[in-house]
């Protein structure tokens, strides 16, 4: 399996010119997220993603976890490597000073996370998630739970969980039966969660799982559903750790993928019931577990860009090194890289990986500007270009890992569909994406309604203008004209789209259902398009000074490549939007199943 290296000159690229860490490097409180702090931080972080983790997940995919009783022990190695990346304060970069943050972007923190999941995604999973429980908790604990918990899930001491779905549930959380009785300053929690990844594990002394439940006279459906602390060990007053709390994993699943990630059924009240401490007010714990959830979407598309590039870093090398036929114009057997069709698959792989990364730390980015700018209508602008960009984020950069890790396969040839060449495992671990932290049909659902009809097309005719800008700066620049002109259709094309939802829906309850992968779909290759033209320019600006040559013509060709053969795309997503709901509702349940009978 190829070794993996940390594209630290293109993740730079993108918080320079993508993510605006100039500008945010101005925001109250991040003046220390100079150029040079930025470059050490990814330098040190490839260290570690490059000689500690990535060696780490052939022996953990080969390995996996198995149950022990009550306890999982992890695969060799991945402890060791847990506990440099706590000492290292990894997990603190974008949390608040006050629990032992240490107050930098959360776009910085991306790229970080992003080498964490490339080198070795089971393991990266589990900080992960512990960053969405220090988020959720952050924003909707009571003083004393912060003061109890924070310090220690920021340092990476404690790992959390999230612990959402049950065995009659999946999506719907409104079927969730866990229950919550309240008994004095805490709740006794009963119920089994399935899916829980790390939720037992050997990597920390304690597990902080965030579980919604039901209180006894809670009202029913989502809107009855409250949120707790549940704590694998119960913590002293002193900080120090009590007694082991009523909470275990029972099962681990047998997956297609991220094998060495313990994904854990875990049964919380098996014999009095776990001690659970509300977060937030009661019956509101959807609301406060969305504050994680949503910080979990965005991270599962930058898995997607993560777990692309590796796969194209793999299936690069073998394309330098295999040889095999002449190609055209040659009548000696070359490296396949030199086929044209090779370098189709590979330029596929590197610009949409490209694409997915500048998106990702553009969505980001505008959390920080939501977050911190002392301007309240930046506040505001941010917080809706955050919102309306997170499931596109989610959603197209984890399908497009289905493509670029299956491209990883196919470059391979026969020896892609062998286990020990590597490129397998890319392709199985990425099949998860697209499905946890809400389905990509959800992340649909979610662009469709609550960012486009709900708001009467506000959020995306705000990032519509943006892109139009664009357009104009690529049309005066001279060299990118049939950029431009590619990248005006594609924006058409979405404008339109945008209007027959918003028209169409009114009449049509099925519309929105019927088309919402597909609008999300045109969408994701729209902004791609977008984010890469951006950094086009920007390359052709710093090459014009005399920057570094191959990397900022790279810029520039991948964003040409992209226009050409990956933004066509829109067209026939736009199609198949314009076509409504009728050939997607009119066949009948009798006759979806016809085949099946004589």
């Amino acid at each position: 399996m190829a070794d993996y290296k940390a594209p630290q000159k293109d993740m730079n690229f993108a918080l320079s010119h993508n993510a605006r860490m100039a500008e945010l490097a101005q925001l109250p409180g991040f003046e220390e997220a100079t150029d040079d702090m930025v470059a050490a931080i990814l330098e040190e972080a490839g260290k570690v993603a490059n000689e500690v983790l990535s060696p780490l997940n052939e022996v953990g995919d080969h390995t996996g976890v198995k149950l022990e009783g009550v306890d999982v022990p992890t695969p060799a190695g991945f402890a060791d490597a847990y506990q440099q990346f706590a000492e290292g304060g990894w997990g603190s970069l974008q949390f608040d000073p006050e629990f032992g943050g240490q107050g930098l972007p959360y776009a910085l923190s991306i790229p970080v996370m992003e080498m964490w999941q490339s080198a070795n995604m089971a393991w990266g999973l589990c900080p992960l998630l512990s960053q969405g429980a220090v988020e959720a908790i952050f924003h909707n604990g009571s003083d004393e739970l912060k003061a109890k918990y924070l310090p220690q899930l920021v340092s990476g001491e404690w790992t959390g969980t999230m612990n959402l779905t049950e065995p009659q549930a999946g999506s719907d959380l409104a079927a969730i039966r866990s229950t919550a009785k309240p008994v004095g300053d805490h709740y006794r929690i009963k119920g089994q969660k399935i899916f829980i990844t790390w939720g037992e594990h050997d990597m920390a002394e304690n597990i902080i799982h965030l579980v919604l439940a039901r209180l006894p006279d809670a009202p029913p459906g989502v809107k009855g559903i409250s949120l707790f602390v549940v704590p694998k060990f119960l913590v002293n007053d002193d900080g120090s750790l009590g007694e082991r709390n009523d909470a275990k994993c029972v099962s681990l699943e047998h997956k297609l993928g991220i094998h060495a990630s313990p994904t854990c059924v875990m049964a919380f009240g098996d014999d009095e019931g776990a001690i659970g401490y509300l977060v937030g007010e009661e019956n509101r714990g959807l609301a406060c577990m969305f504050t994680m959830m949503n910080n979990a979407r965005l991270a599962v598309g930058l898995q997607g860009v993560a777990i692309s590039e590796r796969a194209y870093q793999h299936a690069l090398e073998y394309a330098h090194d295999r040889v095999q036929s002449p190609p055209v114009g040659s009548r000696e057997a070359a490296p396949i890289i030199q086929h044209a069709d090779v370098r189709r698959m590979l330029l596929t792989m590197k610009t949409m990986t490209e694409a997915g990364r500048a998106l990702a730390y553009d969505a980001c980015a505008s959390l920080d500007f939501a977050h911190h700018s002392e301007d309240p209508a930046i506040r505001a602008k941010e917080s809706a270009r955050a919102a309306y960009l997170t499931p596109i984020v989610k959603g197209w950069c984890t399908e497009f890992a289905q493509e670029v890790t299956s491209l990883g396969v196919q470059v391979h040839g026969g020896m892609g569909f062998i286990e020990e060449t590597g490129a397998a495992q890319h392709y199985r671990d990425a099949r998860i994406l697209p499905i946890y932290e809400g389905t990509n049909a959800i992340q649909a659902l979610d662009l469709v309604g609550r960012k486009t009809l709900f708001d009467g097309g506000e959020a995306g005719a705000a990032v519509q203008a943006e892109i139009a800008e664009l357009i104009e700066q690529l049309q005066a620049q001279g060299s990118f004209a049939a950029e431009a002109t590619q990248l005006q259709a594609a924006l058409e094309l979405a404008k339109t789209a945008q209007a027959e939802l918003l028209n169409g829906a009114k009449d049509d309850v099925q519309l929105a259902g019927s088309v919402a992968f597909n609008y999300l779909m045109l969408m994701g290759t729209l902004c791609g398009g977008w984010q890469l033209l951006r950094a086009a320019l920007a390359a052709t600006a710093e090459l014009s000074e005399g920057g570094d040559e191959t990397f900022l013509s790279a810029k520039v060709n991948s964003a040409r490549f992209y226009s050409a053969q990956i933004l066509p795309r829109s067209a026939s997503y736009a199609q198949m939007v314009a076509a409504g709901s009728e050939s997607v509702m009119t066949m009948s349940d009798d006759e979806l199943a016809s085949a099946w009978y004589s």
